[in-house]
């Protein structure tokens, strides 16, 4: 009789979101690098890359995904390809796979940080704040990239230390390779492990379901 390994999760691939300023013009160009160095770090450790199928931070962290065989989805606020590129103006580049949620950015944010096991911030804006207090609130994993380039890791801390809530899924780094590792560790270790529930191959019971 086959002996099934402890964790049946084991062979699902990572999704590590990462959020930060579609717009970069501010940051030095060792910051664009960064961006690369994480979608990198992602990339080798196994993990899929998720996006709001963006310009600036994220489109470089999907950059250094592809550059290193990873795989990288992104998720648009348009409805279409069309609508992607002629109205919203986003990239195609860098991206195995586009979903178009059709839900504006607001509506996509959701959708993209549900989608993912994990988030990592970088520097950014209102919509990086959103993706974070999304991620936040449903206590996801999530890695805040810090640097004196940038102010969002501290305004991130302002709202954690006004939050009055649990903080502990919630970690700082300066370093992308360290904060990858990290923040995948924690995501190993929320892992649903449910093998111990009899054969893992019996249907649920759904007799009392309308």
């Amino acid at each position: 009789m086959q002996t099934l390994h402890n964790d049946r999760h084991d062979h699902f691939k990572i999704k590590i979101c990462v959020s930060g300023a579609a717009d970069m013009g501010h940051l030095p160009p060792e910051d664009h690098q960064m961006a690369k160095e994480i979608g990198r770090q992602i990339a080798l450790s196994g993990g899929v890359l998720t996006t709001g199928a963006t310009t600036g931070f994220p489109f470089w962290a999907a950059m250094g995904a592809k550059e290193a065989g990873g795989m990288s989805i992104g998720f648009s606020p348009a409805r279409s390809e069309k609508e992607h590129v002629d109205v919203y103006k986003l990239p195609l580049d860098y991206m195995d796979i586009i979903i178009y949620t059709g839900f504006g950015y607001p509506g996509r944010d959701l959708f993209l940080t549900r989608a993912s096991d994990a988030v990592i911030e970088g520097p950014g804006r209102i919509g990086t704040f959103h993706e974070f207090t999304i991620a936040y609130e449903d206590e996801k994993p999530t890695g805040v990239l810090t640097s004196d380039d940038w102010k969002t890791d501290d305004i991130i801390k302002e709202i954690l230390e006004n939050s009055h809530r649990d903080a502990s899924n919630v970690i700082f780094d300066s370093d992308p390779k360290r904060l990858v590792e990290r923040l995948i560790d924690m995501v190993k270790k929320k892992k649903v492990n449910d093998s111990s529930e009899g054969d893992p191959f019996r249907p649920p019971n759904l007799q009392n379901i309308r």
